[in-house]
């Protein structure tokens, strides 16, 4: 059971000041019924709300796949930079919700976004050994040796050592190469400083898959969509 006006609030109808205006109306039906009265609790799940009409579709957790530009923040708030929440209509941002881990302010690329924090846990934490597959391209040949060092875990210039990680040779020659990272964990701007601890260096740098999910060709950077159903069931199922 929940407020009224909390509900509508959560789904991006107004603030609570606004909520109770639209109530006072007589603009809101529940079941068919008129009511006043904002502060009024229901349970959104089993009753029917209208709004001026139109039936609300009511949700507890939206879950965001975000093809997220370079230059752009995975934040919930920043004093100078614009962040991932920013980019979200109002309708959105009326969830609260938060970036499922984050990607660096200048990498780009698939990224969920939820206030489901049960999922955010899950997909986050380790232990679950969540995969997160990367497209890097970089200014030095890459070769079997660094594939093994990879394999091995990479040892850090901070002395950190990550977990064992896979590296793909796309393409490579004394010009750069073009690779594939997957990776478990999300240390603050790790596959650069992975490859940093071999001398070389990621000139670009785009996540292409998370767990189940891959990133929605689709999408223009900037570009987003809610997930479809059977993909929050993957990621629930992990």
């Amino acid at each position: 059971m929940d407020r009224l006006d909390k509900i509508l609030a959560n789904l991006g109808y107004g603030t609570r000041k606004e909520i109770k205006s639209i109530v006072k109306s007589g603009a809101v039906k529940i079941d068919g019924l008129v009511v006043k009265d904002n502060s009024i609790k229901i349970n959104p799940d089993k009753c029917k709300i209208e709004v001026e009409g139109i039936n609300v579709e009511y949700k507890k957790y939206i879950y965001i796949l975000m093809n997220k530009p370079e230059g752009v923040v995975s934040a919930t708030f920043d004093n100078y930079d614009e962040t991932v929440i920013d980019i979200l209509e109002p309708k959105y941002q009326a969830f609260k919700p938060f970036p499922v881990g984050r990607l660096d302010k200048d990498t780009k690329g698939l990224l969920l976004i939820t206030n489901d924090g049960e999922l955010n846990h899950r997909l986050i934490s380790p232990k679950n050994h969540v995969d997160k597959v990367y497209y890097a391209e970089i200014d030095k040949k890459a070769d079997i040796a660094d594939v093994k060092k990879f394999k091995k875990g990479i040892v850090l210039k901070d002395e950190y050592t990550c977990l064992p990680a896979e590296l793909k040779i796309i393409e490579s020659d004394e010009n750069g190469s073009r690779v594939e990272v997957t990776v478990q964990e999300g240390k603050f701007h790790q596959i650069k400083r992975m490859f940093n601890a071999l001398e070389k260096n990621v000139v670009y740098l785009k996540r292409i898959k998370f767990g189940p999910l891959n990133l929605d060709e689709n999408l223009q950077e900037g570009e987003y969509r809610e997930l479809y159903q059977e993909e929050i069931k993957m990621l629930k199922s992990i």
